[in-house]
């Protein structure tokens, strides 16, 4: 175990170093901070709602990350698939389990880092009024573990494809199912053709019902597990194809 942490760590602090061999890093980080401050205080009229909360703010994270995440995710094992260096990759004394761990953790990190350059808007809230610092908190953590389960998704159907194009389509698509499962209009849909028991089984996977919990202050621990569940799955998942990949 203490091996497989070990390779998985110089895989992650390997791949997370490539982020900024290239201009993709300044491109995500900053298309990322510009669009969450634009969308919290034009779209979402932070000043015209007079109140001292960064809720406009997180309301449109899930939406952000149906482009973004699905962009990082793309070249995780699409580009590595195409080039043929995925064949070098793993006849390395690496396995696969320790590759997608350390891909994942490098490409999560960098999401992460994203979201710490946001904390300038904490600030400035707190500046301008007196907020609930434990929701903004909460909140933070919440789209941190979406963003991880974008990201798994993300990561899974990369490895099926060596198209990124392909993988970011798919996964997009993908990701805007979970997200939207919940809404009533996706619900009266499904009770046309499924019984009740099935309609409430498909809005459970709702991304949405789960953040806003969050978001709302209330770190439930059905909602973390959910996140962190679906997460595993979706490594898992790419663990048996990148594996099949191994051995053909």
């Amino acid at each position: 175990m203490r091996d497989t942490l070990s390779n998985a760590y110089i895989i992650a602090k390997r791949e997370f170093a490539a982020y900024f061999a290239t201009p993709l890093a300044a491109v995500f980080l900053t298309i990322f901070v510009a669009a969450t401050g634009a969308f919290a205080f034009y779209i979402g009229g932070f000043f015209d709602r007079g109140q001292a909360n960064l809720h406009s703010f997180f309301a449109y994270h899930p939406w952000l990350y149906l482009l973004l995440v699905p962009a990082v995710a793309m070249r995780l094992w699409a580009e590595e698939r195409k080039s043929g260096t995925i064949e070098l990759l793993m006849t390395l004394p690496v396995s696969p389990t320790e590759a997608i761990l350390g891909k994942f953790a490098a490409a999560w990190a960098f999401i992460g880092l994203a979201l710490i350059l946001t904390f300038p808007m904490w600030i400035t809230v707190n500046y301008l009024g007196d907020p609930d610092n434990g929701v903004i908190f909460a909140s933070y953590i919440g789209s941190f573990l979406m963003a991880g389960a974008f990201l798994a998704i993300g990561a899974f159907i990369s490895a099926m494809t060596k198209n990124q194009v392909i993988a970011f389509i798919l996964a997009a698509t993908v990701c805007f199912l979970f997200v939207t499962s919940g809404m009533e209009l996706v619900q009266n849909a499904v009770r046309t053709w499924a019984p009740r028991f099935i309609a409430d089984g498909v809005a459970t996977m709702s991304f949405l019902t789960h953040y806003e919990q969050i978001t709302r202050g209330v770190l439930s621990l059905d909602s973390i597990i959910f996140f962190l569940s679906l997460i595993a799955f979706a490594l898992f998942a790419n663990a048996i194809a990148v594996s099949q990949k191994k051995s053909a």
